[in-house]
């Protein structure tokens, strides 16, 4: 379907990856993988054509159509929701609109005869053709069925675009996507900005309407539940398996196992030879051998063993300071701006030790309850925070509140305490701001480096009450598994507000669901949280 071909990609004579060649087929799903840095995202961009190859070449058929979303975009501000979602269909009416000038053009001609006649005649059967193959669709449906889907109201639809946060444009960029209906979707970290019940109907959107998908992301189940066939970018080459994810972890664990085996064979080999050469190479009788051996060494091609992350460094939150047996009690507590109620008589309790999770869609109040816990919100009713609690808060613009004039390395010095100052290098280098990067300014690092950035920070501060409002936003896999094995081991309290299911498995030991402007507190995990939710609306479908 499209074909690569020995692409290979060079900067400033660097070689990112060379001679890469793979298919991508009809209905394929692709999970992209590697570590920071692999070439991920260039190569999906050049799956794109918004960036070229240095060497090889990319094949597709002629019509054939290929939508790509980025980490990072921004929609215009001159639209509403819908009517940007709309412009989905851009090509569609574009191509109606030409068919009708065209058309209108030969009723007013005279040249019969002439070649431009010809020409038009000819452009308006070949437009006409791919005008009428296309499926009768009622479009304003389509739009309100795509935009109800990824979590967006009725009564966003007709909000201007610059009301909302990047997260929310980016929803908007994927509903256009999703609406062209390509013959190959690429994603770059499409969950980042999205809530559990968004993900999952993109889940089911991907699995059953979509066509080819290549992605790239850092959500364990999304990749595994979407996925089929996994790529690996790697040490400027790629390994092509057709399994998902978790079995790729498997297989891959053999690979380099096989590699290490088959490298110190090698170097045992390489050892033998050398020994020889070094000890007859003034030897006359033993010459012919000693140059043969010399010949066979310079041609041998080294085993290269793939990247392996042999970090140990395991990071540990200070010692919580102890607070009272309720950190955070809240009775009949009701918010509102203007007409809309965000929830009313929310009423819930977090028992010292607890790890908590905040869910639902976005909207429903999850962010505004933490506010609310934080101070920085007024409200109706009562909240008390228990004795001796000292709270840790990640807020969703954390990055932002980074000094931009200090460096990486100072930020995080001012930060430290203790132990932990002397692991400064560690903990950057486990953050991917080892080497130079440490010296860079926090104003010219990008937002995913400034929320790692601000992260480390969090970690470094003695509290015994976290709270984290989308933390894992923007980290990758590893990064990630650090953080959960840290608040494991946290000895305090723990509010979570996550879309990322496989980071809440096994941390989060009860849910509260925001929604329908309520608190419903749930005393499963959440995966016995999402169980439940999926039977419930299998019987709202039936009932309706």
């Amino acid at each position: 379907m499209i074909s690569i071909d020995a692409i290979g990609v060079e900067f400033s004579g660097k070689t990112l990856f060379s001679d890469v060649s793979f298919v991508i087929n009809e209905n394929d799903k692709i999970a992209l993988m590697g570590k920071n840095g692999a070439g991920k995202s260039t190569l999906l961009k050049i799956l794109a054509g918004i960036n070229k190859p240095t060497t090889g070449k990319i094949s597709a058929p002629k019509e054939f159509r290929i939508a790509y979303l980025p980490q990072h975009l921004l929609t215009n501000d001159d639209s509403s929701v819908f009517e940007e979602t709309s412009k989905a269909f851009a090509a569609i009416f574009a191509m109606k609109d030409e068919i009708e000038e065209l058309n209108q053009e030969l009723t007013t001609r005279t040249d019969y005869e002439s070649d431009d006649y010809m020409k038009i005649i000819e452009r308006v059967s070949e437009l006409s053709e791919q005008y009428y193959s296309i499926e009768e669709i009622n479009f304003e449906a389509e739009v309100e069925k795509v935009l109800q889907g990824i979590g967006f109201l009725r009564s966003d639809f007709n909000r201007p675009t610059s009301e909302f946060s990047g997260g929310w444009r980016m929803r908007i960029e994927l509903a256009k996507i999703l609406l062209q209906k390509p013959d190959l979707i690429l994603l770059d970290e499409p969950t980042n900005h999205m809530d559990i019940e968004s993900i999952q109907w993109l889940e089911d959107f991907l699995i059953n309407s979509a066509k080819a998908v290549v992605v790239i992301s850092h959500d364990k189940a999304f990749v595994n539940n979407i996925t089929t066939r996994t790529i690996e970018v790697t040490m400027g080459r790629i390994y092509d398996y057709r399994v998902n994810y978790s079995m790729y972890l498997e297989l891959r664990k053999e690979r380099r196992e096989q590699q290490q085996k088959q490298f110190e064979e090698q170097q045992k080999f390489i050892a033998e030879q050398t020994e020889f050469i070094e000890r007859f190479k003034g030897t006359y009788s033993k010459t012919l051998q000693v140059q043969s051996r010399v010949k066979m060494l310079e041609k041998l091609e080294i085993i290269e063993v793939d990247e392996v992350d042999t970090s140990a460094l395991k990071l540990k939150f200070p010692p919580a300071p102890r607070s009272g047996n309720y950190p955070v009690s809240v009775k009949e507590l009701s918010k509102s701006y203007g007409d809309h109620v965000v929830f009313k008589d929310a009423s819930l309790t977090i028992e010292r030790g607890q790890k908590v999770a905040f869910v639902g869609r976005n909207g429903e109040g999850k962010s505004t309850m933490i506010k609310a816990i934080m101070g920085e919100i007024d409200f109706q009713g009562s909240l008390e925070l228990g004795h001796n609690v000292q709270i840790g808060y990640f807020a969703q613009n954390q990055a932002s509140l980074l000094d931009e004039t200090l460096s990486v390395y100072d930020t995080i010095d001012q930060a430290a305490e203790g132990d932990s100052r002397l692991k400064i290098r560690d903990i950057l280098g486990a953050f991917m701001f080892g080497g130079d990067n440490s010296t860079k300014k926090v104003k010219v690092l990008s937002g995913g480096e400034k929320t790692r950035l601000a992260m480390i920070k969090l970690l470094l501060q003695p509290v015994n009450l976290l709270i984290l409002d989308e933390p894992t936003n923007h980290l990758d896999m590893k990064t990630k598994d650090i953080i959960k094995d840290a608040l494991k081991d946290f000895d305090g309290t723990l509010i979570l507000v996550s879309h990322d299911r496989d980071f809440l498995d096994g941390l989060a030991e009860k849910v509260f669901e925001f929604g329908n402007q309520r608190v419903k507190e749930h005393f499963e995990d959440i995966n016995g949280f999402l169980a439940m939710k999926r039977m419930e609306n299998l019987k709202e479908i039936e009932r309706k």
